[in-house]
């Protein structure tokens, strides 16, 4: 069955552009328009009041963010409260939402100017979801999306080793390499404590489980991942010590 579209943004150009691609793709059916995230709620909830089986129902909703008055990112949350929330695809010019767009369960994250095959990708990825008949989060919560030469590639949080903060950026590691983000290190603090991330210095995370070796030489204590051996500042030590205790005893 083809896909029930609404799209959402406060710019008249773009929204046109969002309409065109969307009525261009063969897997997308009706497509609604919304000039900004209030209207977009008001059919939202005609829709689900109507039943999925309604022709006002709405699978997929593509979603700018920065708009006057309910931005997307809010109107993401409240539809998080539905009985069965549609998919999101974020539409936006502004990289800097990407953890928190994800965080919110989107399924991908487009950035303007918008790609054609770009585009198709993200549609792609909403059909195999809504013929599965997975929920909004589709494992992209326990992942990170990475934006290279206009390619987006997620990455499991999983497989993230320790982050640093280079200025407003925060590099991720991985034993296969690292990737750049638009985000404070502050943020993925708190929103990766629950992860078993850890700062053990102001420039830096770790991932609790993937410490292999916690070194005292000189009175100054590090930890070794992998081949990498990091400092731990003296303010972040106890804190550490006492994370790793509880995370051997949990292991038992």
């Amino acid at each position: 069955m083809a896909l029930r579209a609404l799209a959402v943004d406060d710019e008249e150009p773009a929204l046109e552009e969002l309409l065109y691609l969307l009525g261009e793709d063969p897997r997308i059916g009706a497509v609604l328009p919304a000039l900004d995230a209030r209207e977009a709620l008001h059919l939202l909830e005609r829709a689900l009041r109507a039943g999925p089986d309604a022709p006002e129902a709405v699978d997929v909703v593509f979603l700018d963010i920065n708009m006057p008055g309910l931005s997307g990112l809010e109107l993401a949350g409240l539809l998080g409260d539905f009985a069965v929330p549609p998919l999101i695809v974020f539409v936006t010019a502004h990289e800097d939402f990407a953890l928190r767009a994800f965080d919110l369960k989107a399924v991908d994250y487009l950035l303007k100017p918008l790609r054609r095959e770009r585009f198709a990708e993200a549609v792609r990825r909403v059909a195999e979801l809504s013929r599965a008949g997975q929920g909004p989060a589709g494992g992209l919560a326990d992942q990170v999306p990475v934006e290279l030469g206009g390619v987006t590639r997620f990455v499991p949080i999983a497989d993230i080793t320790y982050v640093e903060a280079q200025g407003d950026y925060a590099r991720l590691h991985t034993p296969r390499g690292s990737h750049l983000v638009r985000v404070a290190l502050s943020t993925l603090e708190e929103q990766w404590r629950s992860r078993g991330f850890v700062r053990i210095h102001r420039s830096r995370l770790v991932a609790l489980g993937r410490i292999e070796e916690l070194r005292l030489e000189g009175g100054n204590l590090s930890v070794r991942i992998g081949d990498r051996v990091l400092a731990v500042s003296r303010r972040n030590a106890r804190e550490l010590r006492d994370l790793l205790a509880r995370h051997a005893q949990g292991a038992r």
